[in-house]
């Protein structure tokens, strides 16, 4: 099951980063890029945003992505997938670089975002999945321990 969560995951691009502080959740449409094993997303924003504050106070975040585009047709075949993570700033010069290529390269329309000079490339690392296969059918899995 696990490998069809990362499926639905690395399949995607996009999904709304949730994130949360003072007791005010906050939602972001955002693009982004996994890691090879689908364990880490990398997502890029700039600095002076809600979502980078409320990150940089509360770690903890939650990403939904979902196949709606994939399955308009039917929507009794969407899946969503809600993957709880925990935001952490990428310290490697060298590998925030390589992310910016794979952002870039993946996602052209945000080339100025990642240019600005408030820009941040974010990493969650994923604790678990939350997979809806249809409007009941759910399944849990945790894949990294919770701090």
């Amino acid at each position: 099951m696990l490998e069809k969560m990362i499926a639905l995951l690395k399949a995607n691009d996009m999904g709304v980063l949730a994130t949360c502080r003072n007791q005010k959740p906050h939602c972001s449409l955002m693009a982004y890029v996994t890691e090879e094993d689908g364990l880490t997303v990398y997502m890029a924003t700039r600095q002076d945003t809600t979502k980078f504050r409320n990150m940089l106070e509360n770690p903890r975040v939650s990403l939904l992505v979902d196949s709606r585009l994939q399955n308009a047709h039917d929507r009794s075949l969407i899946q969503s997938l809600t993957v709880e993570g925990l935001f952490m700033p990428l310290e490697d010069k060298m590998k925030e670089e390589n992310v910016r290529r794979l952002l870039r390269h993946r996602h052209p329309q945000i080339s100025g975002l990642l240019d600005h000079p408030q820009s941040a490339v974010i990493a969650v690392k994923v604790l678990s999945f939350l997979l809806l296969d249809g409007p009941e059918k759910a399944t849990h899995v945790e894949v990294a321990s919770n701090p």
